[in-house]
Parts: C-alpha cells; sequence; structure tokens
C-alpha cells in the first residue's frame, strides 16, 4: 500500500517571473482529496492583475529565451524528464491524492508517459535539419522556424500532469515562453513539478509561469491576456470560447475537445483482448477521459455471449482506495462530477436504456468519504439516445449491437464528435476497412487508450483542431519564416533591360 506524501507547502503561490507569489488579493482556492474528503492544500486565485503579470513576465523573457539554439533547449528538456524520474514516486502520489486515479496509474502510465514525452520533444528537434532547395530563376528558398513568441496553455483535470508535460514539452522545446493554467481541481502536481524545476534552476526566470483559479475566472483572464496562442484541453463548449477568444486577437489556437468515441467489436475478436479493450475504454481513470471508448457497439453474433462476460468483468473490478497498488478504479474527481454521472444514468433509464450492471455510489465503509462508483453498464441503447450522444466523462459505457461493417461505420460516424475510436476483429483488412471509415482522429485496433509519444493525438468534428504528441505540433508552436536568396550574379529580373 502506498501511503500519502507531505505536500511541500499548505498554500501554493503563484509562479510569476521566477518567484513564488500569492494572488494580488490574497484570494485561495481548496484542493481535496476526492478519495477521502480531506483537505489537501490551498491554492491562489488569480486575479487580471496577476494574469497580466505573468503574461508580462513572459514577455520580458522571450527574447532571451528565443535565441538559446536547440542544443541548449534539447538539454533542458532532458534535464526536465530526468528530474521527473528523479521523483516519480513523489509526483505520481501526489496526483493520485489531488485527482483520486489509481497510484498503478500514475506511476504506470502519466508519469512514465510524461518523462517520454519531454525526451520525445528534446530528440525532435535535434533530429530537424530544417529545408532547403533550388526554385526556377535560380533563387535558394530556405524555410526556418521560428519560437511563436508568449503562448497561453490550459489543461483539464483528468489528466493534470501528463496533459501538462503535452503542452509544456513542445511549447519549450520551440523556444517559446509560457502562461499555463492547470485545473483548479487538480493543480497540486503542476505546482509540484515547477517547485522542482526552479529548485533545480533548470528555466530562466519568466520562461515558465504558473497561473492557478477557477477556469470562469482565472482562465477567462488568461485567454485575453497579451499571447501569441493559445492551447487548450478540455470540453467543447470551453473549447469554443477558447477559439472565439483566439479568433478576436487574430492568433492560433489549437484544441483538443470532447468525445463520445466508438469501440466497435466484432465477433471474431478475441475475448480476452476485447474484453481488456473494454475495460481500457470506459474504466480507464475511471471513464474521465475524452477519447474514452463510451459507445460500446457489439457484433450481434456474439452480442448475448460478450454481454454477459462484460457483466462478469465488471463486477470483478476492484474499486477502492487509489493509493493501494491493487485498486484498478479510483474517485471520481469531485462530488460534482459524481453527481452529473449518476444523473446520466437516470437519463439513460428514463430513455428507456437498462442497467445492466453498475449505476449506483459506492457508500458502505471506506467508500463512504469519497466519491466512488460502481463500474458501470447501460444495455438496449439507441445510438440516438442522450447518454449515447453527449459526453457522460464516467464510467459508463452503453451497449448498443450492429449488423454488419458498413452499419457499424455509420453509427460510429452518427455522432458530433471524432476523437477516438477502436476495433477489435482478428481480420486485419476488416480492422483497417472500419478504421478508414471512421470519422475520428484515432483508431486503436486490438487494444485502447494507449498515449506514446510521437503518435498524433487530435480530433476531427467538434472533437478539437491539431495534433499533439507528435512533432507535427512544434509548427503550432512556431512560426515559419521563408528567406529567398539569388545565386545569379548579374540582374536577372523582369525590369532588368533587354
Amino acid at each position: 500500500m502506498a501511503q500519502p506524501v507531505k505536500l511541500s507547502r499548505s498554500v501554493y503561490d503563484l509562479y510569476i517571473g521566477g518567484q513564488w507569489r500569492p494572488a494580488s488579493d490574497e484570494a485561495t482556492l481548496t484542493s481535496t482529496n476526492p478519495a477521502t474528503g480531506e483537505r489537501l492544500a490551498d491554492i491562489a486565485e488569480a486575479t487580471k492583475d496577476d494574469v497580466d503579470a505573468a503574461a508580462a513576465a513572459a514577455r520580458k523573457a522571450f527574447p532571451a529565451w528565443a535565441q538559446t539554439s536547440v542544443p541548449q533547449r534539447s538539454a533542458i528538456l532532458l534535464r526536465i524528464a530526468d528530474l521527473i524520474e528523479e521523483n516519480l514516486d513523489y509526483l505520481a502520489t501526489v496526483e493520485t491524492m489531488d485527482n483520486g486515479k489509481p497510484i498503478r496509474e500514475t506511476t504506470g502510465a502519466d508519469l512514465p508517459l510524461a518523462i517520454d514525452h519531454f525526451r520525445y520533444f528534446a530528440g525532435v528537434i535535434r533530429g530537424d535539419e530544417g529545408s532547403a532547395n533550388v526554385l526556377p530563376g535560380n533563387l535558394l528558398n530556405l524555410i526556418l522556424r521560428e519560437p511563436l513568441g508568449v503562448v497561453g496553455q490550459i489543461v483539464p483535470w483528468n489528466f493534470p500532469f501528463l496533459m501538462g508535460a503535452w503542452k509544456l514539452a513542445p511549447a519549450l522545446a520551440a523556444g517559446d515562453t509560457i502562461l499555463f493554467k492547470p485545473s483548479s481541481s487538480t493543480s497540486l502536481s503542476i505546482l509540484e513539478l515547477a517547485r522542482l524545476i526552479d529548485e533545480a534552476g533548470i528555466l530562466p526566470p519568466g520562461v515558465l509561469n504558473i497561473i492557478t483559479g477557477a477556469g470562469a475566472k482565472s482562465g477567462e483572464y488568461l485567454l485575453h491576456a497579451d499571447v501569441d496562442k493559445l492551447a487548450f484541453t478540455g470540453s467543447t463548449e470551453v473549447g469554443h470560447e477558447v477559439a472565439l477568444a483566439a479568433a478576436d486577437k487574430i492568433i492560433p489556437s489549437t484544441l483538443e475537445l470532447g468525445g463520445k468515441s466508438a469501440n466497435v467489436f466484432f465477433a471474431d475478436a478475441d475475448m480476452d483482448l476485447a474484453l481488456e479493450g473494454v475495460g481500457l475504454g470506459i474504466l480507464f481513470n475511471q471513464g474521465q477521459v475524452c477519447s474514452a471508448g463510451s459507445r460500446i457497439f457489439v457484433d450481434k453474433a456474439f452480442y448475448d455471449t460478450f454481454m454477459g462476460r462484460m457483466i462478469d468483468e465488471f463486477r470483478t473490478v476492484r474499486v477502492g482506495d487509489p493509493l493501494d497498488p491493487q485498486t484498478q478504479m479510483g474517485a471520481q474527481v469531485n462530488e460534482r462530477q459524481l453527481t452529473k454521472i449518476l444523473d446520466y444514468v437516470k437519463i439513460g433509464e428514463n430513455e428507456g436504456a437498462k442497467v445492466a450492471v453498475g449505476g449506483e455510489r459506492l457508500t458502505e465503509g471506506a467508500y463512504a468519504k469519497g466519491a466512488f462508483l460502481e463500474p458501470t453498464l447501460l444495455a438496449d441503447v439507441d445510438n440516438k439516445m442522450r447518454v449515447a450522444q453527449e459526453e457522460i466523462f464516467g464510467p459508463v459505457g452503453v451497449v448498443i449491437p450492429f449488423s454488419d461493417e458498413d452499419e457499424a461505420i455509420r453509427l460510429a460516424n452518427d455522432s458530433v464528435y471524432g476523437l477516438g475510436g477502436g476495433v477489435f476483429t482478428s481480420d486485419l483488412k476488416k480492422a483497417l476497412r472500419v478504421a478508414g471509415g471512421i470519422r475520428t482522429g484515432r483508431v486503436w485496433v486490438n487494444t485502447y487508450n494507449q498515449f506514446p509519444a510521437g503518435a498524433p493525438f487530435g480530433g476531427y468534428k467538434q472533437s478539437g483542431i491539431g495534433r499533439e504528441t507528435h512533432k507535427a505540433i512544434l509548427g503550432a508552436y512556431s512560426q515559419t519564416k521563408n528567406v529567398i536568396i539569388n545565386l545569379e550574379d548579374k540582374p536577372g529580373g523582369m525590369y532588368v533591360q533587354g
């Protein structure tokens, strides 16, 4: 059993220009452990003046940081990766305490993936050799990449540390300075990372600035701050506001938004892989994943068999203390989210769906003080129902039968979202046909919710704009400059006399 850790402080200030400072009005919010209801720490709630000061610090630091060489920035990213690795157990435990996700996920997935993300971008920028060619007229065409400037970044509460790495690594690699806001529900792991970076003296003052506070207040101030780009991960509704704020300033934005992803199971699927795929799709991180395989499409040819096996599997999932390495599902992030999920279960029942397993809050014994929910499957679902179209963001899978490939693809595409998706089959050609037919940014085959660095992740339709976790994102954090050089020794332009 992992033990709770003592945090470095009971009150976390804002990190601006290399200094820790309270909010200008000294306002704070309280962060609590969703598994126990206990107070963890207070965090500063940034005012508009605080956000503007952070943007000014980033703006001041930008010219010098932009001039650092690629080898210098690569070495810094590697130092950050090493720092995370050296403090992995501590940071993972903070993440588990603050978020409620199992320690097996933070130590086995979130933190290792974050480390690899920094190392990936450290290597990518070293391997970029640029572009040059000779155009007609004997003109040398140089294509250069330059830092974009000050970037504003906002991440959600479901993967605070990993999403932080997804945003921070490419921006630092590109030579940008950062105004970063974590979720007010789960700020502690990123604040601890900032503390470690600060104490190690890895980044110059002002390159990384951390603003905390409620999204409707501090986050809104960030959207209108002096930045050159906005990057956001979260709900489609808020993403729309981010896009409007960027458009108003005529600056770029990248958006990784909601999803209602299809996880498609054919009758020829390997049963063990398929059952694991259901769990990975909808129970990983308590179902609080944008790309969760929440719509479970099952081939009618083995619907009853597979339904029975899924129910058996869901009944044996170990829900409990997130710090217990044997726990498979921890607590939902907070009471508000738990209430929302339970409301959707009722909505589904009112629409005609049947709770096949789960659907209740766990309240006995050790569960009494936490936001715990049973793994849940809703059967007799039609794809038009709200529970099949709206993002529940919890461990609630809706099971829908299909007859053939064409129907599976049609149902999968019957959604405003297009972030993730899965296909389980022993027929590779079938898998490729279905993967190609689904309008979504990523499709896993015979697995689900794998997030390796180097594989582009992002959405179609209302699931967002842009691709992260791949070198392509560097283009969104950079300006492209073109330099054309005349290689001729004498005039040859259109105004030269013949």
